[in-house]
């Protein structure tokens, strides 16, 4: 009999993996704040010379970009923080 191509019932559902985000983790230790900061701008380029229909999607776009900006702002500042900290924290030994 041939398999069928249907999955069937009968078969357990896959597990999805733990979220992870080593990626965002190495960008933010290996590359300077100047270039975190400008990651972005290609894409708002790109977007500003969108015409006709694509407009209204590029708006969305910017605006998905504009809190991706906002939230590495923060992860960047962070990361500043607590490398001033730790060099502080060595000096009052």
């Amino acid at each position: 009999m041939p398999p069928s191509s249907k999955p069937s019932a009968a078969a357990p559902a896959q597990e999805l993996p733990a979220p992870s985000y080593p990626a965002i983790e190495s960008l933010l230790e290996a590359t300077p704040a100047e270039d975190v900061r400008a990651l972005f701008n290609p894409v708002k380029e790109g977007l500003t010379v969108l015409k006709g229909p694509k407009v209204e999607v590029g708006k969305k776009v910017q605006t998905a970009v504009a809190h991706a900006e906002q939230l590495l702002e923060v992860l960047v500042e962070t990361r500043e923080r607590l490398i001033a900290e730790a060099k502080g924290a060595k000096g009052r030994k």
